[in-house]
């Protein structure tokens, strides 16, 4: 792979973080985008440009095309900021990670810590299949990120994300995934595309796809214990386009397969579920 892939400037995805989200959006996560696709590029490009300047600040606006939560077959329009900002290799602000820290880094890894935000599930957003199960309740998230890209001759980047909610769902769940450049990418276009598997444990899968017996009494589903285990697999593209100097349009499309515990739920109306986000950013 050619060093100049390097000297583009890699756009986020446009993916909407709770915390950062407009108080206006009632969005619902997780969303089917893949975990790497919030960040993707980002350690190909500390790679290739060692001597990053010391700031690197991406804001704009963004809309995501996805479903009302995971397993319903209807979908909403959601828009809101895309923001991300970078201090060295060290500190970061993005609607893609939350707010963190790089705890260690090396010339092709980094292990990341940080604080996000999960908005969790309204039942008043689908009256029609979630009446009587209870809202999932926003709350604050932790989670640690590691990254690895093998060499600059094959650039292929392997990502662990695990994630832990305090309130709301009260699990734990984690990514494994791994994404690389696409033939095409240059100084002007990237684009970068993986595929992705989902685990959680069963606190996690309960709250989202069991059934106890007061949901049972009040929602007429059948009472339902959700297992803990793999809960989707799927496969993301990320691409990001680079007009003039300072302007980045990005667009992010994903699939996910809800399989195991999740995909017999009740009130799984679908197991397969897509995800497409737009962003446009202005870098400083």
């Amino acid at each position: 792979m050619s060093t100049s892939f390097a000297a583009s400037r890699l756009a986020f995805a446009g993916a909407i973080l709770a915390a950062l989200a407009p108080a206006s959006v009632q969005a619902q996560t997780p969303s089917p985008l893949a975990e790497w696709q919030y960040s993707s590029g980002i350690l190909l490009e500390q790679m290739f440009e060692p001597q990053l300047p010391k700031w690197r600040i991406r804001v704009g606006p963004s809309a995501s095309f996805q479903p009302r939560y995971d397993g319903s077959s209807r979908y909403q329009m959601l828009a809101g900021p895309s923001i991300d900002i970078r201090y060295r290799d060290r500190f970061f602000l993005s609607t893609g990670e939350g707010i963190g820290m790089n705890v260690l880094t090396g010339p092709n890894w980094r292990l990341g810590i940080g604080a996000a935000y999960n908005l969790g599930r309204r039942a008043a957003d689908d009256l029609e299949h979630l009446n009587g199960m209870g809202n999932i309740n926003p709350a604050p998230s932790l989670r640690l990120v590691g990254e690895y890209a093998v060499s600059k001759s094959f650039p292929l980047v392997i990502r662990a994300d695990v994630r832990r909610s305090f309130g709301g769902d009260n699990g734990w769940i984690g990514d494994l995934g791994a994404y690389m450049p696409m033939p095409g990418s240059s100084e002007k276009f990237a684009w970068f595309a993986g595929p992705t598997m989902t685990i959680a444990d069963s606190r996690y899968m309960n709250s989202w796809f069991g059934v106890n017996a007061t949901q049972a009494a009040r929602s007429g589903y059948r009472q339902y214990n959700a297992s803990a285990g793999i809960r989707s697999v799927g496969f993301g593209v990320s691409a990001s386009l680079t007009v003039k100097k300072h302007w980045i349009f990005s667009a992010d499309g994903a699939f996910q397969q809800l399989v195991g515990s999740a995909a017999h739920s009740p009130i799984t109306q679908t197991r397969a579920s897509g995800v497409f986000d737009l962003a446009i950013n202005y870098q400083f």
